[in-house]
């Protein structure tokens, strides 16, 4: 995947990772509300994983109440829609409500997925990037993939963690344990950045800072 440049008038883009369940503590569905305004207010589009339950309906959701729907775009495979679908009758279509959450493409697989999401960072504006909310397996995976392809070069947008009650001190841990144990280089320490409140968070997104360890590759198609 080559990595498009930003234009400065095109608006921020910003991919949230998170949960699809609400958590244990109403920290967490909280901290996904106070994303959603802080992204109203700086006109910034969310992109997500197209879920309606747990943190990622809470976050678009909220955003679309405050934005309209245009402001959201949710990305979910085939297979997962139907789990968004509980209670339907059988036969009808699978749908999502978009003027609750937003605009809904419906992909063939996980990989498939990933890519549209990121690819609709990289054509974002400045303040562009990627953010992990809590959230399981899933966000942890696709936290650290874009982690590894800003390390790779294949993008530039930054990555942020919005450590909601020290949710993300494990992960940061391992990261500075990686980094001593040299398989981290020092300088790609830095990758992903700690934020504890939404505002910190766009701050975050808008300073970053990319490393200068970051493997100097051409992913440009030939």
């Amino acid at each position: 995947m080559s990595a498009p440049s930003s234009s400065s008038s095109k608006g921020a883009v910003v991919c949230v990772f998170c949960g699809s369940s609400p958590g244990t503590s109403p920290s967490h569905l909280a901290a996904a509300r106070a994303l959603a305004r802080t992204f109203a207010a700086n006109s910034i589009t969310l992109i997500y994983g197209g879920g309606t339950v747990g943190l990622m309906g809470e976050i678009a959701k909220t955003l679309v109440s405050l934005s309209g729907p245009d402001s959201v775009h949710g990305i979910i495979p085939e297979a997962l829609i139907r789990y968004e679908q509980q209670g339907r009758e059988s036969g009808q279509p699978s749908t999502i409500d978009a003027s609750l959450y937003g605009r809904t493409t419906v992909v063939k697989d996980m990989h498939s997925r990933k890519q549209m999401m990121a690819q609709s960072v990289m054509e974002g504006g400045p303040g562009s990037g990627f953010v992990a909310l809590s959230g399981g397996y899933g966000t942890l995976e696709e936290l650290m993939e874009m982690v590894t392809w800003n390390q790779l070069g294949i993008h530039g947008k930054g990555v942020v963690v919005f450590n909601v009650d020290g949710f993300y001190d494990g992960l940061l841990k391992w990261v500075r344990k990686a980094c001593k144990e040299g398989f981290v280089a020092e300088g790609n320490r830095n990758i992903i950045v700690e934020a504890d409140n939404s505002e910190d968070v766009v701050k975050a997104l808008r300073e970053y800072k990319l490393s200068e360890a970051r493997f100097k590759l051409d992913w440009a198609e030939k």
